[in-house]
């Protein structure tokens, strides 16, 4: 018999499994007919696969009793939270989060400290440090975390956890798995990836119709990031398969050629007209071809804003020219990908009232968009919660896959 028929009941039953767990990751605690339902699975497929998972100790189950007390008591499925943990973490220009989550999802332990001084071999040093005081905080062993979700804004390999370029480090790599103890598997992604990810999740659990489909069952998105650095997200879901997300280089994407410096050491880029760099450059009429400062106070552009709002010529034009660089940009994506509602995030969404003319007008510059019409442009202001709310999609993804394929 071929190796692939020998070996596609095992990878149904797999499928199976990872659907199960995919449905308890969403309702959290389900009946066996909840389950069946929610997967289209059959009774006894699903008694089969809950059992595999009982004994893997992946899920468990708890009694509920009817009301009044009398018949059979209801079973209900969840999460063993105790099997296992993950840590997050979130690398910001300024600062590192970390946080421990148990296997349901509940967050148990989280702290911030300063990003230290120093290269990559300096920074995955503090990295490791902090993960090992992550797990004795929690008197938690090396073997029962399930895996290290990473994030930054910045060029991530899509193969391994290393991170190609990025606003602190620029071109020297960081290579994330030299700061895992032995056993430990980390993976890093860009963070506004997981922003866009985390606004098509909530879409979804919403049932909402915002999103345009492209045919039914079929939906997109993008995630507009705006701070010290530009970042961008773009989901799209389908009935038929998982939610596909990218994160292409939008913020080093050229905006203007020759133009501003950028901290990548190109000229013209997005970035170079709309991180908050490029906004204190610009309020203050600094040369274009000034060296960009690596990190700028949020405090510093309030104080930009404040001027702006009362009507200072200079300040208005800052966050003018910004938003034409955002515009252009998104004119682009909506030529190349077609329209899609857009979610701006960040630290940079509370200055949008600065922003929005001029983001419209530079998106009006796409034929796509004087035919088909603006596209909808939503500010949700709570990026952390986006951020943290991808993690757990992404990580947990990879933790139950490989549970499915080792249960039963």
């Amino acid at each position: 018999m071929p190796i692939a028929a020998k070996s596609s009941p095992e990878l149904v039953r797999q499928q199976n499994r990872a659907l199960v767990l995919s449905a308890l990751r969403l309702h959290t605690r389900m009946a066996h007919t909840q389950i069946s339902d929610a997967t289209g699975l059959a009774s006894a497929t699903v008694s089969a696969i809950t059992a595999d998972l009982e004994r893997a100790g992946a899920i468990e189950r708890s009694e509920i009793l009817s009301a009044g007390g009398r018949g059979r008591p209801r079973v209900l499925f969840s999460q063993r939270r105790d099997y296992g943990y993950l840590a997050l973490i979130v690398i910001s220009s300024d600062s590192i989060e970390y946080s421990l989550v148990d296997y349901a999802g509940t967050l148990l332990d989280r702290f911030v400290e300063p990003r230290g001084e120093g290269g990559p071999s300096l920074f995955l040093q503090q990295i490791s440090a902090a993960l090992q005081r992550l797990l004795t905080r929690s008197r938690i062993r090396h073997e029962q975390l399930l895996l290290v979700s990473a994030s930054s804004k910045g060029l991530v390999d899509p193969m391994r956890p290393v991170l190609l370029w990025s606003p602190v480090f620029g071109a020297q790599s960081v290579d994330f798995s030299s700061a895992m103890q032995p056993g430990w598997r980390v993976l890093l992604n860009n963070e506004t990836l997981l922003v866009a990810g985390a606004l098509m999740d909530r879409e979804q659990r919403q049932g909402a119709d915002e999103v345009m489909p492209l045919h039914p069952g079929e939906r997109r998105l993008a995630a507009l990031s705006l701070g010290h650095s530009i970042g961008l997200g773009i989901a799209r879901s389908s009935a038929s398969g998982p939610t596909e997300i990218l994160a292409p280089n939008f913020g080093h994407m050229l905006h203007s050629a020759g133009g501003g410096l950028c901290r990548c050491g190109a000229r013209g880029c997005v970035e170079a007209y709309a991180g908050f760099y490029a906004i204190l450059r610009n309020a203050f009429e600094v040369p274009s071809d000034t060296v960009p400062a690596k990190f700028v106070p949020v405090t510093e552009v309030d104080k930009i804003a404040i001027r702006a709002r009362q009507g200072a010529r200079q300040a208005v034009q800052a966050f003018r020219q910004a938003g034409l660089a955002l515009g252009n940009g998104l004119s682009r994506l909506i030529s190349l990908h077609g329209s899609m509602p857009v979610f701006i995030t960040g630290l940079g969404a509370r200055y949008y009232d600065l922003l929005d003319e001029g983001l419209r007008d530079g998106l009006a510059e796409s034929h796509v968009v004087r035919l088909g019409g603006m596209p909808e442009l939503t500010v949700v202001a709570d990026e952390p919660s986006l951020v943290f709310e991808g993690h757990l999609s992404c990580a947990f993804a990879v933790i139950d896959q490989k549970i499915a394929g080792s249960a039963g």
